[in-house]
């Protein structure tokens, strides 16, 4: 079986992708029209092209990530999610794969990644660059995720959360396929904390379509969706947080 056979075979509601080229397509060729800026940037095929060697860094650095590196983010978002086995794990707003095709090589035997996003762009990068034999890649909405109530081990959703529309949404869908006892990491935005920033944080997102959450608002929902063991690390302007279902 394929990877997109294995992908195929995982969807619910007998919903029938089209193949687009390498990756699993569920949505018509206008949705995800960007409204932002920074929607338009996930669109546009010139930063997927540059996405793991120069806009992502640059992202990080300004979010106060201190360059801690794509090699050492994917070791740690795999420790974080427990990624050592026969899991299946989803990867929400995967952009070109870069932690997708790392929780395929961390996996062994039946374990399988799924790598989901909106941009046809993102996902053309993602088949050519960050493929593997427990890897497939999914266009479809996360706000409607195409999967069975806790389908999955282990679900990530890195630097996306400030950039769609309906963030809780997603967060609700998010949990919604993690199956019990596994793990969920998200890494967006967080407020600084310090009220002289705010205008300058709000001018920001203004600018940019970019959404800063306060510091306790994703951690507030974990809580109300029942999720235990609720860990969060604020650096700078970001948060990453990670949650265990029981």
């Amino acid at each position: 079986m394929t990877p997109l056979e294995r992908l195929a075979g995982l969807l619910a509601d007998g919903r029938v992708p089209r193949d687009s080229g390498g990756y699993l397509d569920l949505l018509p060729p206008e949705t995800g029209r960007p409204a932002t800026l920074a929607q338009a940037a996930m669109q546009n095929p010139v930063v997927a092209a540059i996405y793991e060697r120069w806009w992502r860094p640059v992202g990080t650095a300004v979010l106060g990530l201190n360059g801690l590196g794509m090699d050492r983010e994917r070791g740690a978002a795999r420790e974080t999610l427990g990624l050592d086995g026969e899991q299946l794990v989803l990867d929400v707003a995967c952009g070109p794969g870069n932690f997708t095709r790392g929780y395929g090589e961390a996996l062994r035997g039946k374990g399988f990644a799924v790598g989901l996003d909106v941009s046809p762009p993102m996902l053309a990068r993602a088949v050519r660059d960050n493929g593997g034999d427990r890897v497939a890649y999914l266009r479809a909405d996360a706000r409607d995720l195409p999967f069975a109530d806790g389908a999955f081990d282990a679900v990530s959703c890195f630097a996306a959360l400030y950039l769609v529309p309906e963030p809780f949404r997603v967060i609700d869908e998010l949990v919604r396929v993690l199956a019990p006892g596994g793990r969920l990491a998200v890494l967006t935005s967080a407020r600084s904390g310090v009220g002289l920033l705010r205008l300058p944080e709000n001018l920001l997102g203004a600018a940019t379509g970019l959404r800063m959450f306060d510091r306790d608002e994703v951690t507030d929902v974990f809580d109300r969706l029942g999720l235990i063991e609720v860990r969060q690390r604020i650096t700078g302007f970001a948060q990453f947080v990670s949650a265990r279902k029981p």
